[in-house]
């Protein structure tokens, strides 16, 4: 490993900040005090849309940005850049929760969501590496296949227009030339990106809207009252009409705002790269037109290629973080696994190097959906949990709340997850820990035993 990918490890920067380059943020806040109609904490996919699509809704309106890193720094430039049509966890899950109809209208939103995305890139000409390539599901097992059947049947039912095509072995092993692969479910109608280009492609659209940004800029307070809302920097106080808190997996670090400590929890995700593959490598995955792949285990993984030709893998065993910390930046552990399974699914790059390593929180509730949601009174309006599946919905969430500051009865602000009756997690480390234990392990057991034929590494 070089130098300046060494570099980038020890800042803990995902592949895709050190593949950007040299980057330049906004300067942090002035001294003194400001005064906005508007103020947005957390630069990311949510909060740029919100401020974009807010200034376009009115632009007399003062609109400022504020956001803690450089932008790209958080999720929204360290995921693996899927554009995918997926509410909530999984299918099941939101069934079971929230039934049938609340399902379908989730499912309908994640589909939307990945047009808006779609949609914005094309229109505004966005350097954001976008392929609309579809999106493989695979399964490995006889156990699997059958838990794939299930769910083929249940996602057509939520959404019988949408083209979903389920492949038998041989096609599946037609698209994706390995051994492992038993049966897939092929999504056409989702995409792939980059996703620090993109999320720094909506920094400009929202500067451009007539937004103001200021990046490395920390909230240290946030004080309400009936009449005013101040929000508080280390050199700075902004007061402000109406604040949207667009922070996901940070959520429960904002201060101030008691409410928030307990609406989610972040789950850690991890991925590897390998070295740029040669052009008979890339061949012979079968994976001509860079589909993204995500397999059917209940600890899953995704996969897909990145325009410079290397393979990218992440998922595999989350980690957790409990209490206030958020340092689960570096798990070797985990990196080896997804290593491990790399290989068992291409032996025949077996040779090939892992070159970067990363690690990113992403925002996880006990309901498993998205939640939009208001503090006190509609002045404060937050935004979380969208279990690592956000790379549309969060885009699609920001042009949402943008109806809600304009009090605009649209159909998005009319969507179910606004200001849901949710069940926030428990108090303390220790029962979250519990919780969360007991989930993990069963999950982990369902997918040893639906593999316990396969020969693992």
């Amino acid at each position: 490993m070089n130098q300046l990918f060494e570099k980038s490890m020890s800042n803990n920067l995902s592949f895709w900040q050190h593949k950007y380059g040299e980057y330049k943020p906004s300067t942090p806040i002035g001294e003194g005090t400001h005064d906005v109609d508007l103020l947005i904490i957390g630069g990311g996919f949510t909060g740029l849309t919100v401020a974009r699509e807010t200034r376009r809704d009115n632009p007399h309106l003062k609109v400022m940005v504020v956001e803690a890193q450089d932008i790209g720094f958080g999720a929204s430039g360290r995921n693996g850049g899927f554009s995918m049509a997926q509410f909530g966890l999984e299918p099941e899950i939101t069934m079971l929760r929230w039934g049938e109809e609340k399902a379908k209208q989730g499912q309908a939103y994640a589909l939307k969501g990945v047009e808006y995305v779609r949609n914005l890139i094309e229109q505004e000409n966005l350097d954001s590496d976008y392929e609309h390539t579809g999106m493989l599901r695979i399964a490995y097992s006889d156990s699997q296949v059958k838990r794939l059947r299930k769910t083929f049947k249940l996602i057509t039912s939520l959404a019988p227009n949408a083209n979903y095509q389920f492949l038998e072995c041989p096609a599946a092993q037609a698209m994706l030339k390995s051994t492992q692969v038993k049966a897939a479910i092929f999504e056409p109608m989702v995409g792939i990106l980059d996703p620090c280009k993109h999320v720094r492609e909506l920094k400009r659209l929202a500067q451009n809207a007539g937004a103001t940004l200021h990046e490395n800029t920390k909230v240290l307070d946030i004080n309400t009252t009936e009449h005013a809302i101040k929000v508080i920097t280390q050199n700075a106080s902004i007061n402000t009409k109406k604040l949207v808190i667009a922070t996901n997996a940070w959520t429960h670090k904002i201060p101030g705002l008691k409410k928030l400590r307990n609406r989610q929890h972040p789950a850690w995700s991890h991925q590897i790269v390998t070295e740029p593959l040669t052009k008979q490598e890339l061949k012979s995955l079968g994976n001509q037109e860079r589909f993204s792949v995500l397999d059917n285990r209940q600890m899953f993984h995704y996969m897909r290629v990145t325009q410079c030709g290397r393979i990218t893998i992440g998922g595999g065993d989350g980690k957790c973080q409990y209490g206030d910390d958020m340092s689960l930046w570096n798990e070797e552990k985990v990196w080896k696994k997804l290593e491990e399974h790399f290989r068992w699914l291409f032996p025949d790059l077996h040779h090939k190097k892992i070159e970067f390593k990363w690690g990113g929180p992403v925002s996880v509730n006990l309901d498993m959906a998205p939640e939009i949601g208001f503090i006190n009174d509609e002045r404060i309006i937050y935004a979380t949990g969208c279990l690592g599946h956000g790379v549309s919905s969060t885009q699609l969430n920001g042009r949402l709340i943008a109806d809600l500051i304009a009090g605009n009865n649209s159909e998005l602000s009319k969507f179910w997850i606004v200001n849901r009756k949710a069940i926030p997690t428990p108090p303390g480390s220790l029962l979250k820990y519990l919780g969360i234990k007991i989930i993990t392990s069963v999950l982990k057991g369902i997918d040893k035993f639906e593999e316990r034929h396969l020969a693992k590494p």
